[in-house]
């Protein structure tokens, strides 16, 4: 099994900036596409940022130039940058992932619990 952990949300104030980070663990053989995704309430959860394992991004266009996701692929992480945050980006923010655990295995997508965001003065 595999399991992604978020870390890194919290309280900011309007033009902060946030570090966001996920961690893999368990039976891990490959992890192809990561992502980061945000659901606000009342709002049907969207993608924000992904990134493939050879490093090619894209990001929604309401956080482009704002934000950038990155990975360390050896070690299982991906993350986000956020800068200059607005109210409108407070949201539960989850990371993902399309996992391998064997070399014969198909890509599992697999989700974290979500951390959350509050951009609030």
């Amino acid at each position: 099994q595999v399991q992604l952990v978020e870390s890194g949300g919290g309280l900011v104030q309007p033009g902060g900036s946030l570090r966001l980070s996920c961690a893999a663990s368990g039976i891990i053989f490959r992890i192809n596409t990561m992502g980061w995704y945000r659901q606000a309430p009342g709002k049907q959860r969207e993608l924000v940022a992904g990134i493939t394992r050879g490093g090619i991004t894209n990001y929604a266009d309401s956080v482009k130039g704002l934000s950038t996701i990155s990975r360390d692929s050896p070690k299982n992480m991906v993350y986000l940058q956020m800068n200059n945050l607005k109210p409108k980006d407070t949201a539960l923010y989850y990371c993902n992932a399309e996992v391998q655990s064997t070399v014969l295995s198909r890509n599992l997508e697999v989700w974290g619990q979500g951390t959350l965001v509050t951009v609030s003065s």
